[in-house]
């Protein structure tokens, strides 16, 4: 008797993942305190990382064999990856033509907005925290809001629509400054989405009492934006919950993965920048397909690894257990 191979990335939850989030480096050019320590970390090594053609093909694999629908380049900084136009141009060219989105810090996206553009790029998501030159420079150690706000307005002019900003509120830092930085976007045209902290940071130094919560965002933005929740039937698997701005059209995001989970709703896989598939932001296992890669396998072969991988997916995160145990990379090397 023989059965027919599930074709998708499923769980054994019934949850399907569609969307890719792919990191193609674990570098990055900011300090950011809730991430990494000042001097950085110890990064990857050039052979343990996938080339481009070995990343373009496990794309591959994931859009024409699992159903991948939506695929995410991150990093580390992506936008250091210097074949990163080349790799856009050709996962846009896969078929079925998933939809390809950048996060990135900004940084360098003025000089290249419009070549990953022209390379099919669809939306970008760029992360600031604040709009302040001086909390700028003490969160990230570095003094780059320029480059920042310059990479926000070319991704603007280049269609790279919609743009969306990610923050993340730190108390006693910047948690002052929630509204600011949504007039700032609504000013401009972007899309702000506030991020509860996560425990990912290299230090693992993250403590839930002193993180600026889901309610505290709402509060601080409430009385003078008015906002009200859309339609929370249109939300799908989409992590953040929107709301109206003053009656809308504009909306403001916010991302509960600490206190508001989604983890039932979860159609993301991750696959780092030295080829190992992660089921989860927060698992403290990954599955090696950059070894199966490099040692001749074929596509159909790499295909079920991936669909073998994800199969073992936990129901949540479990950040509120307290045998909740921190993943050993931080977020930089897994990739957002």
């Amino acid at each position: 008797m023989t059965t027919t191979p599930q074709l998708g990335l499923a769980d054994n939850y019934g949850r399907v993942a569609t969307d890719l989030r792919v990191s193609l480096t674990d570098r990055c050019n900011l300090r950011c305190t809730y991430c990494m320590p000042e001097e950085g970390l110890d990064w990857l090594a050039k052979p343990e990382l996938l080339t481009d053609d070995e990343i373009v093909r496990l794309v591959s694999v994931a859009v024409t064999h699992l159903g991948v629908d939506e695929i995410r380049f991150t990093g580390g900084e992506p936008l250091l990856r210097r074949g990163l136009v080349g790799i856009v141009d050709r996962t846009t060219n896969l078929l079925p033509r998933p939809q390809v989105s950048l996060t990135t810090n900004g940084i360098g996206l003025a000089r290249q907005a419009e070549a990953l553009r022209a390379a099919g790029l669809d939306r970008v998501n760029v992360s600031l925290d604040t709009v302040r030159q001086d909390t700028f420079e003490q969160l990230t150690r570095r003094d780059r809001l320029k480059d920042v706000l310059a990479g926000l307005a070319a991704a603007h002019a280049a269609g790279l629509a919609p743009v969306k900003v990610n923050a993340v509120l730190m108390r006693g830092v910047n948690d002052d400054q929630a509204p600011e930085l949504l007039q700032f976007c609504l000013d401009h045209g972007y899309e702000l989405r506030f991020i509860e902290q996560m425990p990912l940071d290299a230090q693992h130094g993250w403590d839930r009492s002193t993180m600026i919560t889901a309610d505290e965002i709402l509060e601080k933005l409430s009385d003078r934006f008015g906002l009200e929740p859309t339609d929370a039937a249109t939300r799908g698997s989409a992590p953040a919950e929107s709301f109206t701005v003053h009656g809308g059209p504009q909306t403001v995001g916010i991302i509960a993965s600490v206190t508001r989970p989604f983890c039932g709703d979860c159609d993301r896989v991750r696959l780092t920048a030295d080829g190992q598939v992660r089921d989860c932001l927060f698992a403290r296992t990954e599955s090696d397909l950059r070894t199966a890669l490099r040692g001749g396998a074929s596509d159909e072969e790499l295909a079920d690894r991936w669909r073998t991988a994800m199969r073992g997916k936990l129901p949540g995160h479990g950040i509120a257990d307290p045998s909740f145990l921190q993943p050993a990379r931080p977020m930089s090397a897994i990739g957002g």
